[in-house]
């Protein structure tokens, strides 16, 4: 069969930057998956992807849909008539033209046909706008008096299949093999003959580069070599390249400068206006300091790039000396003096003002800071001027930097290094992967303010619901697991919630908050062990036993993972199963004592032996939290295990015999529930 390249392209005005990169994937996919569908085979797939244009290039696209065999069962041959000639007509012929087949219920009316594959180019025009109909587009616009919706304006569309153009309308646009340069260098119409020379044609006379990757690449190496030239690192945070990139049809890095008087200022608050702002790369000298130097990327090859990079320095001027200007004028007031000023602000209708909220952080981070061993009264401190900093200029302006300039305002103060720290070490993790609180105040901080909202919230039913989190709790939840347990923190978070609940002044949902709110946590731990390769039974089989602390349960699911892999582990899941189920067959619960005295046979006799030893073997164990031993341990009684069920009647004649045997069997699972729930293994 036949085969050609295939390209499209839909030519708009300038695409949403940080939405680029997903849309072009987006409409790849679905070209590409509508083509499977249709059963069309391809070759290699490449997207292209610039302010101006979403392209995707195809090779070695069959020409037709392959001819596909079709086959129909109809009626008896013993049917009426009609029946015969309504199923011939569905198909298409007349009843004379049927076949009759034997099957193991009799004769049938049997329809065999070869339906012939369509052309692609056919296919092709509805193919491409149901994967444009299907972009993850939030909100489409109309312009001009057009009906036709788009995330921006559209303005030209080239489809070519081989050498020929794919003859179609779509958002009203006549398809061609016209494409457009560089709307600055090269504002001109640019004629393809074929698909392959696209992106060669586009770059030379074009002065357009339209792939996207290649554009990034080529952006980050000339940003470093602008460090380079500066004899620092430059600073090329992932976000920005990407938006920068989409901004950017033919990059061309140029440096600026700006006063050093401005580096008296935050560093983080320089950067986050350089790079929110104006989209400027900053560089880091060898020490870690801010250079006072900025890399932009232009769009075009400049005469006199000197001008351009005086205009940018001009810009930039203004936006620097606005950050000056909130960080000396906040300096004049102390993060204390604006604790009052709290009471004016609403954390949340309900749950009262963000003051309130910084008086119950305050007390629950110093109780968590006394159960740590640690200062309580600087946790109480750091726990009271936590939301200080949002009543600053600076933070007002540059939001992100919340934690970052109470850290900065709180040194200024005079406070305690550690108060000051925690300021920030709040916010800790803010994101999958950050880096968590380090000082004793920033931990019981961070804690107290995630358990304090998640008590809140759920204590007026507002938990989350499907994909519905408005206040982040899943990962408040997250947060204060991996603080605990990477941390290494023995804190009992049913306490802690206790704690925080009973901080709250009135909770509609009150009673029973503490075991929801545990709950919810815990589940967030499923996800943690998935992507650590821990299968989902072993965190159920702790899960079972809900242990409060979260770094016990996390050693006791890494027990379980690691008991999985012993020979004994299977057999032993089994025999639990089969333990649990008879207990439960029997209503029995709760753990009795063995009268040795009914023990007949040998094999009870020896498992009755075992478990008593390892009882006294076992219980330092679990005071100590060794459960990886506890359960090396207990591998050891699968022979017992094993000969007892083959050659003992639990469910004796004799109600004592039943009863001490029914003893012996709680014993045994209390022993393995020590550690988890293994029955609920394999």
């Amino acid at each position: 069969m036949a085969q050609h390249d295939f390209l499209v392209e839909l030519g708009t005005e300038e695409l949403p930057p940080k939405a680029l990169k997903s849309l072009s994937e987006a409409f790849s996919n679905g070209i590409t998956s509508g083509l499977k569908e249709a059963g069309i085979e391809f070759g290699d797939v490449k997207n292209y992807a610039s302010p101006r244009r979403l392209a995707v290039l195809i090779s070695a696209l069959d020409e037709k849909q392959a001819d596909r065999a079709i086959e129909k069962r109809g009626p008896s041959v013993k049917a009426p008539e009609k029946a015969v000639e309504g199923f011939a007509r569905s198909c298409g012929v007349s009843a004379d033209q049927l076949e009759k087949i034997d099957t193991d219920k009799g004769e049938y009316y049997n329809f065999r046909a070869t339906e012939e594959g369509k052309a692609t180019a056919s296919l092709l025009p509805s193919l491409v706008e149901q994967s444009l109909n299907k972009l993850p587009i939030p909100k489409r616009m109309r312009w001009g008096a057009s009906r036709v919706e788009f995330v921006r304006p559209v303005h030209w569309l080239v489809m070519l299949l081989g050498d020929e153009v794919v003859e179609c309308e779509i958002l009203g646009l006549t398809a061609g093999r016209k494409t457009r340069g560089h709307r600055f260098h090269y504002n001109q119409d640019i004629e393809l003959i074929a698909p392959s020379e696209y992106h060669s044609r586009l770059e030379n006379p074009g002065m357009v580069m339209a792939d996207y990757d290649a554009r990034k690449a080529l952006i980050k190496s000339q940003v470093e070599e602008e460090g380079r030239k500066l004899n620092a690192t430059a600073q090329i945070d992932e976000d920005l390249l990407d938006e920068v990139t989409a901004l950017n049809e033919w990059p061309i890095a140029l440096t600026g400068r700006f006063e050093e008087r401005f580096l008296e200022v935050p560093a983080e608050a320089l950067v986050s206006s350089m790079k929110e702002h104006q989209k400027y790369f900053h560089h880091l000298d060898q020490n870690g300091n801010l250079l006072p130097n900025f890399t932009t990327i232009c769009n075009i090859v400049s005469k006199d790039p000197q001008q351009v990079i005086e205009g940018n320095e001009k810009v930039i001027r203004p936006r620097l000396s606005d950050a000056a200007f909130f960080f000396e004028t906040d300096k004049k007031s102390t993060l204390e003096s604006r604790v009052e000023k709290l009471k004016s602000v609403v954390f949340q209708k309900d749950l009262g003002t963000v003051y309130d909220k910084a008086a119950r952080i305050s007390s629950l981070a110093g109780k968590i800071a006394n159960k740590l061993g640690e200062d309580q009264s600087k946790a109480e401190r750091a726990g009271l001027l936590a939301k200080t900093d949002l009543l600053t200029d600076m933070v007002f302006e540059f939001t992100d930097l919340q934690g970052l300039m109470g850290y900065h305002y709180a040194l200024n103060d005079g406070e305690d290094k550690d108060v000051a720290l925690a300021q920030n070490e709040q916010y800790m993790p803010r994101f999958a992967g950050d880096e968590l609180p380090q000082t004793a105040p920033g931990i019981a901080v961070a804690i107290a303010d995630r358990l304090d909202t998640l008590t809140g919230l759920f204590g007026i039913n507002q938990p989350p619901t499907g994909s519905k989190d408005p206040f982040a709790l899943r990962r408040a939840a997250l947060g204060v697991l991996r603080i605990i347990v990477e941390r290494n923190l023995d804190l009992d978070l049913r306490e802690l919630l206790s704690i925080a609940a009973d901080n709250h002044n009135s909770l509609a949902a009150r009673d029973g908050l503490e075991d929801k709110v545990l709950e919810f946590m815990l589940e967030r731990f499923r996800a943690w062990y998935e992507d650590a390769g821990i299968n989902a039974e072993v965190f159920l089989s702790v899960l079972a036993l809900k242990p409060s602390r979260p770094l016990d349960f996390d050693r006791r699911v890494k027990a379980v993972n690691h008991f999985r892999t012993l020979a004994e582990a299977d057999a032993l899941a089994a025999a639990n199963k089969r333990v649990s189920n008879i207990l439960n067959k029997q209503g029995v619960s709760g753990v009795s004592e063995v009268d040795t005295s009914l023990l007949a046979e040998p094999a009870e006799k020896a498992l009755a032996a075992e478990i008593e030893s390892q009882r006294t073997k076992l219980a330092p164990l679990f005071a100590a939290g060794q459960y990886q031993e506890s359960l090396e341990s207990l591998a050891a009684l699968r022979a017992s295990v094993d000969d007892f069920f083959d050659q003992v009647m639990v469910v004796a004649d004799d109600e004592a015999v039943k009863n001490n045997r029914l003893a012996l069997l709680s014993q045994l699972r209390s022993l393995f529930l020590g550690v988890a729930d293994i029955s609920l293994l394999g």
